[in-house]
């Protein structure tokens, strides 16, 4: 009998991550042939070039895409999913998956739904059914609506797909697969290596020996405007504290430009001595990083997913996330200089947080692997209103 073949699409940078155990559990499954594609800011040196992490793994990449439009705005975001669909089209085309995989939320992540749908292919989506208030949510529900099964990573998840009108006999809540890696360092006692020495990245190196703060913020896709205004209220509580920082680069979303040059002026005018920036890093030593650090600041769900599993406090900034479910990790703020910086004092005064299970407890990957051997190849919706 032969394979099923899957394959999985990646976008972005947090999309390897998130899907890297899924990846590993497909690609040892005797009964499936992992199809890998990389398209949009995963192949891209300035988001940090996943790619290169994904090959270092050990993946083997079936197609790369390259989509990405520049000028991170509304346009250029609606420009860069017009392109992956008609690229897509083609490499779907030459693989002939019997599965298509799709992850999470971001935009080009409609590319692939819209590809495989219109193909007639099977959609499996990892993530559906969560909420954030934002332009996430619109792409995160339409793939929904475009997918014939449902890997979710929570019961509220699991109920939100439900409600849409989705068969529940296609609803799995397998957790997320970015606890597989939390769960695999949830024990790390202290920081196995120098990140200044193994990522580079610019700016100073303080000593993290004492504590350190780790801050990653994107743009909001819905405020892109107030993308500069938005991140220089978080570099004004960050340089008034004067604890040592690694601050991540964001995302390629609209906005993105204004988030960048508001870091740039503000460290040309204030040198910033300790804070160090990177592009990016292997997930699980992103992880690793994260679990040591005294808080994160900024707006990523991994501050609500796998912060939430390891116990780190977190400080998240204005509406990306609003509505997703939480532990009891966080605390929430807007984007006010004070506020900031008052909720990252708060946040290290507590310490470690309760670990929480709201997103799995790591057996993702594998689980998921194992629905993709068993069910059905189906294409066609079952009316559930």
């Amino acid at each position: 009998m032969p394979k099923r073949k899957i394959a999985v699409v990646i976008t972005a940078r947090p999309s390897y991550s998130r899907v890297k155990t899924v990846l590993t559990s497909i690609q040892k499954h005797p009964e499936l042939e992992l199809q890998l594609i990389i398209a949009a800011s995963a192949l891209l040196d300035r988001y940090g070039s996943a790619v290169n992490y994904i090959e270092k793994d050990g993946f083997e990449i079936a197609a790369r895409v390259f989509n990405v439009l520049e000028g991170e705005n509304l346009t250029a975001a609606a420009k860069t999913t017009g392109i992956g669909i008609l690229e897509l089209s083609t490499v779907f085309d030459n693989l002939k998956p019997d599965i298509v995989v799709t992850v999470a939320d971001r935009f080009e992540t409609m590319a692939t739904a819209i590809a495989a749908s219109y193909m007639n292919i099977p959609l499996a989506h990892i993530q559906g059914g969560e909420v954030t208030g934002n332009i996430d949510e619109k792409v995160r529900h339409s793939i929904t609506k475009l997918a014939d099964y449902h890997f979710v990573a929570s019961e509220g998840a699991k109920e939100r797909v439900i409600k849409l009108g989705e068969d529940p006999a296609m609803v799995f809540n397998t957790g997320c697969p970015s606890i597989d890696l939390a769960k695999e360092i949830k024990s790390s006692t202290k920081l196995p290596f120098n990140p200044y020495e193994k990522y580079g990245g610019v700016g100073a190196q303080p000593d993290l020996s004492k504590g350190y703060l780790v801050v990653m913020q994107h743009p909001v896709t819905t405020e892109y405007k107030d993308s500069r205004k938005h991140i220089e209220a978080t570099l004004e509580a960050v340089y008034k504290l004067n604890k040592p920082t690694l601050w991540f680069w964001p995302n390629v979303d609209a906005g993105a430009d204004g988030t960048s040059t508001g870091i740039r002026a503000f460290r040309e005018q204030h040198q910033l001595p300790q804070v160090h920036f990177f592009k990016n890093m292997e997930g699980k030593d992103f992880l690793e990083l994260l679990k040591h650090s005294d808080c994160l600041i900024g707006n990523s769900s991994v501050g609500i997913r796998e912060c939430a599993y390891l116990g780190v406090p977190v400080v998240n900034i204005g509406s990306r996330q609003n509505k997703r479910d939480r532990g009891n990790n966080v605390i929430d703020v807007d984007y006010c200089q004070d506020a900031i910086e008052n909720a990252i004092l708060q946040s290290s005064e507590k310490g470690v947080a309760l670990s929480s299970s709201l997103y799995g407890n790591g057996n993702a990957g594998e689980e998921i692997a194992s629905l993709l051997t068993t069910l059905p190849l189906q294409f066609h919706k079952t009316i559930m209103y």
